[in-house]
């Protein structure tokens, strides 16, 4: 059993058993956030928008159904690290193929195993999200202290969004995705409706995408702070005007920024499959699942063209928006799950009606 250590940006220390990518002589780096999901984890691992960040799940068992083919939500999982209490060394479950220290090892991801994550979430909660660095047992404190001074950067959505334009045919509603960083089930849950999908990268100019003759636009989510892509806040603007448009997570903040409205970090974020959000025009509560670190702020809104759907039963927060005159909305959390649950796929059902025949 390989032992490493886990150093936070407030100096305390943590040891465990290493279940990922050998660290020896080397470092990573990443901003420490939890997730409250009991599973999911290969999902989790795979989102684009956990880029540069470190997972710390809070169910104490993590690994024990294994990883198949099919439940990747990217082709190269982005973030810097994972946290659990315990991780079995093979899982058991008849669409098992491999294990999770496995999956862990082919990506070149550093993992710890054997920490009491429900006392790192306590300390998570407390002081807010925070860099951490996952480093040798041999490491001390002070020799930490000049990796966790270190920035993360802002290119995140650069460094997860495609290159190039992919085409995934169907026979139904062109859709144009714009990649800030997407979850593979939006593309299934548009191709499950028999939608014609393009997919851009998160810099393709209004130009580029009018050439695909969309009938409709979905801004998908993404890490990072949304305010770190100003450049694309004009195509959000041109593009609303002539297309219905449905926006998730990084793409409800990039669509509230584009109509006036503002955003802020949150002390710790939201990220689970467990979170109730009150829709105000149908009176009903919907489970949801979650991962953002950053929110619209409610009182931007009023100020804006947009009006508020839906809010988050726990605090409050920007759940949903609408433009006040123009066929877009947008939700903060994730409808199309994976993980979490499926409560809202409905929305796709709703965007897709509003896009004219």
């Amino acid at each position: 059993m390989k032992k490493i250590k886990l150093i936070l940006e407030t100096g305390e220390e943590f040891v465990g058993e290493s279940i990922g990518h050998e660290i020896d002589g080397a470092h990573s780096l990443g901003e420490l956030v939890f997730n409250t999901s009991m599973t999911g984890y290969q999902e989790i691992i795979s989102d684009p928008s956990y880029c540069d960040q470190m997972v710390v799940m809070t169910y104490p068992l993590i690994g024990n159904y294994g990883v198949n083919k099919d439940d990747f939500e990217s082709l190269t999982p982005a973030l810097k690290g994972l946290v659990v209490r315990e991780c079995p060394p093979e899982g058991s479950n008849w669409r098992n193929e491999y294990s999770l220290r496995d999956l862990l090892k082919r990506f070149k991801i550093p993992g710890i195993a054997g920490l009491d994550t429900r006392e790192l979430t306590k300390k998570i909660r407390e002081k807010g999200v925070m860099k951490a660095v996952l480093v040798p047992e041999s490491f001390s404190a002070a020799e930490a202290k000049p990796l966790l001074e270190k920035s993360l950067g802002n290119d995140q959505i650069a460094r997860v969004s495609i290159k190039n334009p992919i085409h995934f045919p169907g026979e139904g509603k062109r859709i144009v995705l714009m990649d800030f960083g997407y979850k593979k089930n939006i593309l299934r849950s548009l191709m499950r409706r028999n939608c014609d999908v393009v997919v851009v990268p998160w810099n393709a100019t209004t130009e580029m995408i009018q050439s695909y003759r969309p009938q409709g636009i979905l801004l998908s989510n993404g890490p990072g702070d949304p305010k770190d892509v100003p450049g694309v806040l004009p195509v959000i603007r041109d593009l609303q005007k002539m297309y219905p448009m449905f926006c998730i997570c990084m793409g409800h903040q990039l669509f509230a920024l584009a109509n006036g409205a503002d955003t802020e970090k949150l002390k710790f974020g939201h990220r689970g499959g467990n979170h109730p959000v009150k829709d105000l025009n149908l009176g009903k509560v919907f489970m949801s699942s979650q991962n953002h670190g950053y929110a619209v702020t409610v009182s931007s809104v009023e100020k804006s063209n947009l009006e508020i759907s839906q809010i988050n039963i726990n605090d409050n927060t920007v759940e949903g928006l609408r433009h006040k005159t123009l066929p877009a909305f947008s939700v903060q959390y994730h409808p199309e799950a994976c993980p979490g649950p499926e409560d809202t796929g409905w929305l796709f059902d709703d965007f897709l009606a509003s896009i004219r025949k």
